[in-house]
């Protein structure tokens, strides 16, 4: 991603919906080391230190990569929007045996394999609309941070060398499994490696491992190697957020080993050291197991968005509470599909009215007072949307209830300008349009969901993927709706429902408008199945070959 798509990435939000200080005195998110929900205060007024644990680059990444991501860049974006000035780091992992593996399969450099697909991550992460972090450290490039505070735990009498490897002992820090409540022993089953006989205690982790023939490896006071799997995090958030700051995420499978080993580690190394919150997005699971490369059941970002928009796959994952498991479902990503078309659909019909009416409000000179029933919706969508983000972040269903009124409002304000109005009565129509969209806007902008390019550019995009998800082409739907039009006008009504009936199980609606026949994407409606009266003869419930 080039500078200039930072920069637009990082736009400032829109002005807050509610008064900044009321908003940031009620906003609580669920800590995982206190296992409850607190109030949100910063360690520093005003400013917040956030750290996520990201992707091990050595291959696309996986829906369940997608939905940590954007739980997070949600909280970033809501910390902003209510105007703190965060410093959001967010780590890639690109030494790891992983790594090595796959590049020793295809014969590339480990580091330069890694390279690679930590910027695909980030083409996925810009289709996803997530914010670029403020700092994306990778391993390789902080090895001197790394290898400092090895040999700071080394000193303080929390870590032992073994033949060039360095190792965490676990029975040094009283405090281990605080987070996770998982005791120590548990430690061996959540190792990457097998346990190593050389250790001390089993649950010991490797803090910097020696070089092997054929692995990439930096020069360190113990010889050659590389780090161990926890350190890197413990040593880059140091790096750009200090040994205190304020809140540390990631995946509900990094609690333990992970983090449990991070706050062990950086303890060790700084007494001072402490993160204010944990927190920890749900899984997603496919057919309500854990979606994940290891166990081969995954589907990469790229998959879906080759079939999906971007912006529904968003909607889908931000439709369900972050801490919540979701289960991968095509039909409701059908359903977000079609949610965010009408979503864009309707701005897209207020824009374009908006940019003839506005004309008449200008002429009159006057603004109008917004009617009660418009006030009403705006309140009402504000009270929704701060309550749900006040409440840990609780976006599900967040684009329906409140949302979905105001959508409907603006849809009724578009029908009832089309017709005659007194003047008064139409300025203040126009002047309802105007705010509930303004309204309407800033919930999508929070979340991430308002496109950085045209209403009819994401709605052409919608329909795209919805051809090639019914195996259609434009030309194809556009001979079949001229054919109905045909068997309409010799009032065959029976082939024309059969056309649109067709048509609506390939997820393509056919919508009459007057003379005019258009289309837009549904979710695909299956056909009902043949209902055979009890005791009909086989040959005429199923007709013979």
């Amino acid at each position: 991603m080039d500078n200039s798509e930072q920069e637009s990435n990082q736009k400032k939000p829109q002005e807050p919906m509610g008064d900044v200080k009321k908003l940031r005195d009620r906003f609580g998110v669920y800590n995982t080391m206190s296992k409850k929900k607190e109030l949100f205060k910063p360690k520093v007024d005003g400013k917040v230190g956030m750290y996520v644990c990201g992707v091990t680059a050595y291959d696309f990444s996986h829906l369940g990569h997608a939905r940590a991501a954007i739980a997070f860049d949600l909280l970033y974006r809501y910390l902003q929007h209510l105007e703190y000035e965060v410093t959001y780091v967010r780590n890639f992992t690109d030494v790891d045996d992983k790594i090595i593996r796959r590049a020793n399969e295809t014969g590339e450099d480990p580091l330069s394999l890694s390279d690679r697909y930590c910027k695909e991550y980030n083409v996925d992460m810009a289709d996803l609309q997530c914010l670029s972090p403020t700092h994306e450290p990778r391993v390789s490039e902080h090895m001197e941070e790394i290898e400092d505070m090895i040999t700071q735990i080394i000193e303080k009498g929390f870590g032992y060398v073994v033949d060039g490897d360095v190792f965490f002992a676990v029975d040094k820090f009283p405090n281990y499994g605080n987070l996770s409540g998982q005791r120590q022993e548990n430690n061996r089953a959540g190792e990457r490696v097998a346990v190593d006989s050389r250790k001390r205690n089993p649950s010991d982790f490797a803090l910097w491992k020696a070089a092997k023939p054929g692995e990439p490896s930096w020069d360190s006071p113990w010889g050659h190697g590389r780090p161990g799997w926890h350190i890197e995090c413990s040593a880059m958030s140091a790096r750009y957020l200090s040994f205190r700051f304020d809140i540390h995420g990631g995946g509900l499978d990094l609690i333990f080993p992970h983090h449990e080993n991070e706050i062990a580690q950086s303890c060790a190394a700084c007494e001072e050291s402490g993160v204010s919150y944990w927190m920890h997005n749900g899984h997603v699971t496919n057919n309500n197991e854990k979606m994940s490369k290891s166990l081969g059941n995954f589907f990469t970002i790229r998959q879906i968005t080759e079939r999906y928009h971007p912006l529904a796959l968003r909607y889908f994952l931000i439709n369900a509470h972050y801490r919540s498991p979701l289960n991968y479902s095509v039909v409701q990503l059908e359903g977000a599909s079609e949610a965010v078309f009408y979503i864009y659909q309707t701005l897209k019909d207020c824009e374009d009215a908006l940019s003839q009416l506005q004309e008449e409000c200008i002429k009159d000179g006057k603004k109008p007072q917004t009617p009660p029933d418009a006030k009403g919706c705006i309140e009402k969508l504000q009270k929704e949307f701060q309550d749900k983000m006040s409440d840990d972040l609780n976006t599900s269903l967040i684009l329906t209830g409140a949302f979905l009124d105001a959508l409907k409002l603006v849809n009724n304000l578009l029908t009832m300008l089309k017709k005659k109005q007194q003047k008064q009565k139409r300025l203040s129509s126009i002047q309802s349009l105007i705010e509930v969209e303004k309204e309407v806007k800033k919930v999508l902008d929070v979340l991430g969901m308002l496109p950085p390019y045209s209403y009819a550019e994401v709605l052409q995009q919608l329909k795209d993927k919805a051809l090639i998800r019914a195996g259609l082409t434009e030309d194809d739907v556009l001979r079949t709706i001229k054919e109905r039009v045909e068997v309409r006008k010799n009032k065959d009504f029976l082939r024309s429902d059969q056309i649109r009936a067709e048509l609506q199980q390939k997820g393509i609606a056919l919508m009459d408008i007057g003379t005019e026949t258009t289309w837009r994407p549904c979710v695909p409606v299956q056909p009902e199945p043949e209902v055979v009266a009890v005791g009909e003869p086989k040959a005429l419930a199923e007709p013979a070959e």
